[in-house]
């Protein structure tokens, strides 16, 4: 009976003390680099997060109140976003599923952080 050989892919590159190799980011303004889907999403995703932090902060701040704020919100996020990978990183979106699914990475995460921020800063600051 044979045994089958155990094969380990090494996605994560160590150096030589063993520690894993840090993320270049140099690599988020190079239209050169290449992209995987999983990569590019976990980097929308996140700036999509940022922007939603800062705009829930900013909005509660300020105080800002009514629902065009949230389309205002959406229009402000996902314009970044199309600007990031469509002029800056000059991708092809169809490798990585079209226009929908790379403006949809992380929108609805982005959706309820920016809704808490904005809720808990109005709240805290002006009641």
């Amino acid at each position: 009976m044979k045994e089958g050989k155990s094969v380990k892919l090494n996605l994560h590159p160590l150096h030589q003390n063993g520690h894993l190799s840090p993320f270049k980011f140099a690599k988020l303004l190079d239209p050169e680099a290449s992209w995987d889907k999983d990569q590019l999403g976990d980097v929308l995703h996140w700036i999509r997060q940022v922007v939603a932090l800062v705009c829930g902060l900013l909005w509660g701040a300020i105080p800002l109140i009514g629902g065009i704020w949230v389309i205002i919100f959406l229009l402000i996020s996902s314009g970044i976003i199309y600007g990031y990978y469509a002029m800056i990183l000059k991708i092809d979106e169809e490798e990585f599923g079209g226009h929908g699914a790379l403006l949809q990475e992380g929108l609805f995460a982005s959706i309820t952080l920016f809704l808490l921020a904005w809720i808990l800063v109005y709240s805290l600051a002006h009641f």
